[in-house]
Protein backbone atom coordinates (compact mmCIF):
# COMPACT_ATOMS: atom_id res chain seq x y z
CA UNK A 1 0.00 0.00 0.00
CA UNK A 2 2.92 2.36 0.98
CA UNK A 3 4.70 1.51 -2.25
CA UNK A 4 1.31 2.68 -4.39
CA UNK A 5 1.10 5.76 -2.52
CA UNK A 6 4.74 6.42 -3.11
CA UNK A 7 4.35 5.96 -6.81
CA UNK A 8 0.91 7.98 -6.63
CA UNK A 9 2.88 11.27 -5.33
CA UNK A 10 5.66 10.57 -7.57
CA UNK A 11 2.97 11.07 -10.50
CA UNK A 12 1.49 13.72 -9.00
CA UNK A 13 4.69 15.67 -8.20
CA UNK A 14 6.08 14.73 -11.66
CA UNK A 15 2.43 16.20 -13.56
CA UNK A 16 3.56 19.60 -11.15
CA UNK A 17 6.89 20.03 -12.40
CA UNK A 18 5.84 18.79 -16.50
CA UNK A 19 3.23 21.54 -16.45
CA UNK A 20 5.45 24.04 -14.22
CA UNK A 21 8.24 23.81 -16.11
CA UNK A 22 5.95 24.14 -19.76
CA UNK A 23 4.39 27.25 -18.32
CA UNK A 24 7.60 28.74 -17.11
CA UNK A 25 9.40 27.93 -20.91
CA UNK A 26 6.36 29.27 -22.91
CA UNK A 27 6.51 32.17 -21.11
CA UNK A 28 9.67 32.96 -21.07
CA UNK A 29 9.68 32.34 -24.91
CA UNK A 30 6.58 34.55 -24.98
CA UNK A 31 8.51 37.32 -23.21
CA UNK A 32 12.00 37.18 -25.68
CA UNK A 33 9.73 36.44 -29.06
CA UNK A 34 7.66 39.93 -27.82
CA UNK A 35 10.94 41.67 -26.71
CA UNK A 36 11.81 40.96 -30.30
CA UNK A 37 8.81 41.94 -32.02
CA UNK A 38 7.80 38.62 -33.42
CA UNK A 39 4.53 38.96 -35.43
CA UNK A 40 1.42 38.23 -33.48
CA UNK A 41 0.59 34.98 -35.55
CA UNK A 42 3.70 33.53 -34.59
CA UNK A 43 3.16 34.00 -30.77
CA UNK A 44 -0.58 33.31 -30.47
CA UNK A 45 -0.43 30.07 -32.70
CA UNK A 46 3.30 28.85 -32.88
CA UNK A 47 4.50 29.55 -29.63
CA UNK A 48 1.21 29.71 -27.31
CA UNK A 49 -0.28 26.85 -29.17
CA UNK A 50 2.77 24.44 -29.31
CA UNK A 51 4.00 25.61 -26.33
CA UNK A 52 1.25 24.17 -24.59
CA UNK A 53 2.00 20.83 -26.29
CA UNK A 54 5.53 20.57 -24.70
CA UNK A 55 4.54 18.37 -21.73
CA UNK A 56 3.13 15.54 -23.86
CA UNK A 57 5.97 15.81 -26.60
CA UNK A 58 8.51 15.96 -23.41
CA UNK A 59 6.89 12.68 -21.93
CA UNK A 60 6.45 11.23 -24.83
CA UNK A 61 9.98 11.59 -26.02
CA UNK A 62 11.14 10.23 -22.74
CA UNK A 63 8.55 7.12 -22.64
CA UNK A 64 10.46 6.49 -26.63
CA UNK A 65 13.47 6.36 -24.20
CA UNK A 66 12.76 4.24 -21.39
CA UNK A 67 11.54 1.87 -24.04
CA UNK A 68 7.46 2.57 -23.42
CA UNK A 69 6.56 3.05 -26.93
CA UNK A 70 3.00 2.03 -26.36
CA UNK A 71 2.79 5.09 -24.22
CA UNK A 72 3.19 8.14 -27.03
CA UNK A 73 0.15 6.76 -29.14
CA UNK A 74 -1.89 6.51 -25.74
CA UNK A 75 -0.71 9.89 -24.75
CA UNK A 76 -1.46 11.85 -27.81
CA UNK A 77 -4.88 10.18 -28.41
CA UNK A 78 -5.66 10.87 -24.70
CA UNK A 79 -4.43 14.67 -24.61
CA UNK A 80 -6.67 15.21 -27.96
CA UNK A 81 -9.99 13.85 -26.85
CA UNK A 82 -9.31 15.63 -24.20
CA UNK A 83 -8.89 18.99 -25.53
CA UNK A 84 -11.82 18.69 -27.61
CA UNK A 85 -14.55 16.87 -25.15
CA UNK A 86 -13.03 18.07 -21.83
CA UNK A 87 -11.65 21.39 -22.57
CA UNK A 88 -14.00 22.88 -25.22
CA UNK A 89 -16.84 21.55 -23.99
CA UNK A 90 -16.26 23.04 -20.78
CA UNK A 91 -15.16 26.37 -22.21
CA UNK A 92 -18.26 26.33 -23.99
CA UNK A 93 -20.37 25.95 -20.68
CA UNK A 94 -18.26 28.34 -18.78
CA UNK A 95 -18.82 31.21 -21.62
CA UNK A 96 -22.62 29.64 -22.79
CA UNK A 97 -21.38 30.00 -26.22
CA UNK A 98 -17.88 29.99 -28.41
CA UNK A 99 -18.12 31.85 -31.65
CA UNK A 100 -15.50 30.68 -34.74
CA UNK A 101 -14.46 32.89 -36.79
CA UNK A 102 -14.20 31.96 -40.62
CA UNK A 103 -10.82 31.94 -41.09
CA UNK A 104 -10.79 28.55 -38.56
CA UNK A 105 -13.58 27.36 -40.87
CA UNK A 106 -11.83 27.66 -44.02
CA UNK A 107 -8.01 26.98 -42.68
CA UNK A 108 -7.84 24.85 -38.97
CA UNK A 109 -10.99 22.71 -39.76
CA UNK A 110 -9.89 20.87 -43.17
CA UNK A 111 -6.55 20.81 -41.44
CA UNK A 112 -7.29 18.83 -38.75
CA UNK A 113 -9.85 16.69 -40.34
CA UNK A 114 -6.94 15.54 -42.87
CA UNK A 115 -4.56 15.24 -40.12
CA UNK A 116 -7.04 12.62 -38.10
CA UNK A 117 -7.93 10.82 -41.19
CA UNK A 118 -3.69 10.67 -41.69
CA UNK A 119 -2.94 9.93 -38.32
CA UNK A 120 -5.68 7.00 -38.22
CA UNK A 121 -4.71 5.36 -40.85
CA UNK A 122 -0.76 5.41 -39.66
CA UNK A 123 -2.15 3.41 -36.62
CA UNK A 124 -4.21 0.42 -38.39
CA UNK A 125 -1.13 -1.98 -38.66
CA UNK A 126 -0.01 -1.07 -34.84
CA UNK A 127 3.12 0.53 -35.52
CA UNK A 128 4.75 3.50 -36.40
CA UNK A 129 7.83 3.40 -37.98
CA UNK A 130 10.44 6.24 -39.35
CA UNK A 131 9.16 6.60 -42.81
CA UNK A 132 5.63 7.59 -41.30
CA UNK A 133 6.85 9.31 -38.52
CA UNK A 134 8.92 11.57 -41.64
CA UNK A 135 5.26 11.74 -43.27
CA UNK A 136 3.91 13.10 -39.93
CA UNK A 137 6.67 15.84 -39.98
CA UNK A 138 6.38 17.01 -43.08
CA UNK A 139 2.37 17.10 -42.82
CA UNK A 140 3.42 19.53 -40.44
CA UNK A 141 5.46 21.98 -41.96
CA UNK A 142 3.44 22.11 -44.94
CA UNK A 143 0.29 22.80 -42.01
CA UNK A 144 2.73 26.18 -40.64
CA UNK A 145 3.43 27.13 -44.29
CA UNK A 146 0.26 27.01 -45.29
CA UNK A 147 -1.48 28.35 -42.00
CA UNK A 148 1.36 31.15 -41.92
CA UNK A 149 0.18 31.95 -45.70
CA UNK A 150 -3.68 32.04 -45.28
CA UNK A 151 -3.21 34.68 -42.40
CA UNK A 152 -0.96 36.85 -44.60
CA UNK A 153 -3.08 36.71 -47.04
CA UNK A 154 -6.40 36.99 -45.59
CA UNK A 155 -6.30 39.13 -42.48
CA UNK A 156 -9.38 39.08 -40.79
CA UNK A 157 -10.84 41.50 -38.22
CA UNK A 158 -11.97 40.30 -34.41
CA UNK A 159 -15.16 39.46 -33.92
CA UNK A 160 -17.51 42.22 -32.12
CA UNK A 161 -17.32 40.29 -28.28
CA UNK A 162 -13.21 39.93 -28.73
CA UNK A 163 -11.21 42.85 -27.19
CA UNK A 164 -8.83 43.87 -29.32
CA UNK A 165 -5.73 45.35 -28.18
CA UNK A 166 -2.30 46.98 -29.51
CA UNK A 167 -1.23 43.86 -32.52
CA UNK A 168 1.64 42.62 -30.48
CA UNK A 169 -0.15 41.92 -27.72
CA UNK A 170 -3.43 40.66 -28.23
CA UNK A 171 -2.54 37.18 -28.08
CA UNK A 172 -2.04 37.34 -24.71
CA UNK A 173 -5.01 36.11 -22.33
CA UNK A 174 -6.17 39.46 -20.07
CA UNK A 175 -5.65 43.49 -20.37
CA UNK A 176 -3.08 43.08 -16.79
CA UNK A 177 -0.55 40.31 -19.12
CA UNK A 178 -0.86 42.57 -21.87
CA UNK A 179 -0.31 45.61 -19.72
CA UNK A 180 2.89 43.43 -17.82
CA UNK A 181 4.30 42.20 -20.94
CA UNK A 182 4.68 45.59 -22.54
CA UNK A 183 6.45 46.57 -19.61
CA UNK A 184 8.25 43.80 -20.10
CA UNK A 185 9.47 45.11 -23.31
CA UNK A 186 11.48 47.94 -21.78
CA UNK A 187 14.39 46.03 -20.63
CA UNK A 188 15.55 42.43 -21.03
CA UNK A 189 17.11 40.73 -18.00
CA UNK A 190 18.54 37.82 -16.98
CA UNK A 191 15.27 36.59 -15.43
CA UNK A 192 14.04 35.52 -18.94
CA UNK A 193 16.65 33.60 -19.48
CA UNK A 194 17.01 31.66 -15.93
CA UNK A 195 13.43 30.92 -16.09
CA UNK A 196 13.44 29.60 -19.73
CA UNK A 197 16.76 27.18 -18.04
CA UNK A 198 15.28 26.49 -15.09
CA UNK A 199 11.27 25.50 -17.21
CA UNK A 200 13.81 22.95 -19.61
CA UNK A 201 14.98 21.16 -16.51
CA UNK A 202 11.53 20.93 -15.02
CA UNK A 203 10.37 19.45 -18.30
CA UNK A 204 12.86 16.98 -18.68
CA UNK A 205 12.78 15.72 -14.76
CA UNK A 206 8.90 15.82 -14.70
CA UNK A 207 8.92 14.09 -18.12
CA UNK A 208 11.21 11.33 -16.76
CA UNK A 209 9.29 10.40 -13.51
CA UNK A 210 6.02 10.39 -14.97
CA UNK A 211 6.63 7.53 -17.54
CA UNK A 212 8.70 6.18 -14.83
CA UNK A 213 5.61 6.30 -12.44
CA UNK A 214 3.29 5.35 -14.80
CA UNK A 215 5.62 1.84 -15.78
CA UNK A 216 5.47 1.67 -11.94
CA UNK A 217 1.72 2.15 -11.50
CA UNK A 218 0.67 -0.08 -13.97
CA UNK A 219 2.70 -3.09 -12.24
CA UNK A 220 1.69 -2.63 -8.66
CA UNK A 221 -2.08 -2.06 -10.43
CA UNK A 222 -2.08 -5.10 -13.09
CA UNK A 223 -3.32 -2.63 -15.88
CA UNK A 224 -1.79 -1.43 -18.99
CA UNK A 225 0.10 1.41 -18.86
CA UNK A 226 -1.47 2.67 -21.62
CA UNK A 227 -4.95 3.08 -19.30
CA UNK A 228 -3.02 5.25 -17.20
CA UNK A 229 -1.67 7.21 -20.14
CA UNK A 230 -4.45 7.95 -22.21
CA UNK A 231 -6.65 9.19 -18.95
CA UNK A 232 -4.00 10.44 -15.88
CA UNK A 233 -1.12 11.13 -18.03
CA UNK A 234 -3.10 12.64 -21.32
CA UNK A 235 -5.56 15.04 -19.02
CA UNK A 236 -2.37 16.00 -16.82
CA UNK A 237 -0.36 17.21 -20.11
CA UNK A 238 -4.07 19.06 -21.37
CA UNK A 239 -3.89 21.09 -18.41
CA UNK A 240 -1.87 24.15 -20.27
CA UNK A 241 -4.30 23.97 -22.56
CA UNK A 242 -7.55 23.75 -19.83
CA UNK A 243 -6.21 26.81 -18.10
CA UNK A 244 -5.53 28.76 -21.83
CA UNK A 245 -8.74 28.31 -23.39
CA UNK A 246 -11.00 28.40 -20.00
CA UNK A 247 -9.39 31.34 -19.62
CA UNK A 248 -9.86 32.68 -22.74
CA UNK A 249 -13.11 31.82 -23.29
CA UNK A 250 -14.33 33.29 -20.64
CA UNK A 251 -13.11 36.68 -21.63
CA UNK A 252 -15.05 35.96 -24.92
CA UNK A 253 -11.38 35.63 -26.49
CA UNK A 254 -13.14 33.02 -28.82
CA UNK A 255 -10.00 32.95 -31.24
CA UNK A 256 -7.72 31.84 -28.54
CA UNK A 257 -9.62 29.56 -26.89
CA UNK A 258 -10.10 27.45 -29.91
CA UNK A 259 -6.93 27.96 -31.93
CA UNK A 260 -5.39 26.51 -29.05
CA UNK A 261 -6.66 23.21 -29.29
CA UNK A 262 -6.60 23.38 -33.46
CA UNK A 263 -2.58 24.19 -32.94
CA UNK A 264 -2.01 21.80 -30.17
CA UNK A 265 -4.59 18.63 -31.69
CA UNK A 266 -2.41 19.18 -35.11
CA UNK A 267 1.17 19.42 -33.18
CA UNK A 268 0.34 16.13 -30.81
CA UNK A 269 -0.96 13.90 -33.59
CA UNK A 270 2.02 14.85 -36.25
CA UNK A 271 5.16 16.11 -33.84
CA UNK A 272 4.26 14.30 -30.75
CA UNK A 273 3.61 10.74 -32.71
CA UNK A 274 6.55 12.49 -35.32
CA UNK A 275 9.75 12.94 -33.30
CA UNK A 276 9.46 9.73 -30.91
CA UNK A 277 8.77 7.75 -34.29
CA UNK A 278 12.09 8.62 -35.23
CA UNK A 279 14.15 7.37 -32.43
CA UNK A 280 12.44 4.15 -32.37
CA UNK A 281 9.33 2.51 -34.20
CA UNK A 282 6.05 2.87 -31.52
CA UNK A 283 4.16 0.51 -30.88
CA UNK A 284 -0.35 1.01 -30.46
CA UNK A 285 -2.28 -1.24 -28.30
CA UNK A 286 -5.96 -2.66 -28.41
CA UNK A 287 -7.29 0.09 -25.71
CA UNK A 288 -5.47 2.71 -28.01
CA UNK A 289 -6.42 1.80 -31.06
CA UNK A 290 -10.09 0.27 -30.55
CA UNK A 291 -11.53 2.60 -27.62
CA UNK A 292 -9.12 5.57 -27.71
CA UNK A 293 -8.97 6.52 -31.63
CA UNK A 294 -12.54 5.88 -32.16
CA UNK A 295 -13.67 8.46 -29.77
CA UNK A 296 -10.57 10.82 -31.03
CA UNK A 297 -12.63 10.67 -34.89
CA UNK A 298 -16.08 10.95 -33.43
CA UNK A 299 -14.67 13.87 -31.08
CA UNK A 300 -13.01 15.72 -33.90
CA UNK A 301 -16.07 14.72 -36.04
CA UNK A 302 -18.02 16.74 -33.77
CA UNK A 303 -15.67 19.43 -33.59
CA UNK A 304 -15.61 20.07 -37.40
CA UNK A 305 -19.63 20.15 -37.65
CA UNK A 306 -19.62 22.76 -34.83
CA UNK A 307 -17.20 24.85 -36.38
CA UNK A 308 -19.18 24.93 -39.35
CA UNK A 309 -22.00 26.45 -37.88
CA UNK A 310 -19.58 29.19 -36.55
CA UNK A 311 -20.88 28.80 -33.02
CA UNK A 312 -20.55 25.92 -30.07
CA UNK A 313 -23.72 26.81 -27.73
CA UNK A 314 -23.60 25.58 -23.85
CA UNK A 315 -25.42 22.75 -24.32
CA UNK A 316 -23.16 21.66 -27.76
CA UNK A 317 -20.44 21.94 -24.23
CA UNK A 318 -22.75 19.61 -22.01
CA UNK A 319 -22.98 16.76 -24.65
CA UNK A 320 -19.08 16.84 -25.14
CA UNK A 321 -18.50 16.77 -21.32
CA UNK A 322 -21.17 13.84 -21.87
CA UNK A 323 -19.58 11.83 -23.93
CA UNK A 324 -16.11 12.65 -22.33
CA UNK A 325 -17.79 10.87 -19.31
CA UNK A 326 -18.82 8.23 -21.60
CA UNK A 327 -15.19 7.59 -23.11
CA UNK A 328 -14.47 7.07 -19.14
CA UNK A 329 -16.23 4.61 -18.59
CA UNK A 330 -15.48 2.63 -21.72
CA UNK A 331 -12.08 2.44 -20.73
CA UNK A 332 -12.83 0.99 -17.75
CA UNK A 333 -15.33 -1.25 -19.11
CA UNK A 334 -18.49 -0.33 -17.44
CA UNK A 335 -20.18 -0.91 -20.50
Amino acid sequence: MLYLIFWLLIFIFSLIFLIKGADWFVESSEKIALFFKVSPFVVGIIIVAIGTSFPELASSLAATLKGATEIVAANVIGSNIANILLIVGLSAVVARKLMVRRSLIDIDLPLLASTTVLFGFILLDRKIIWPESVLLLIAFLVYVFYSVQQSSESPEKPLPEEMVEDEYFEVLPSRKDRRRAKKKLEKFDLKIIFYLIAGLIFLVLGANYIVESVLKLSEILKISPSLISILGVAVGTSLPELVVSVRAAWQKRYEISLGNIFGSNVFNSLVVIGLPGLIKPLSVDEITLFIGFPFMAIATLLFVISGITRRISIWEGAMYLFIYILFVAKLFRFF
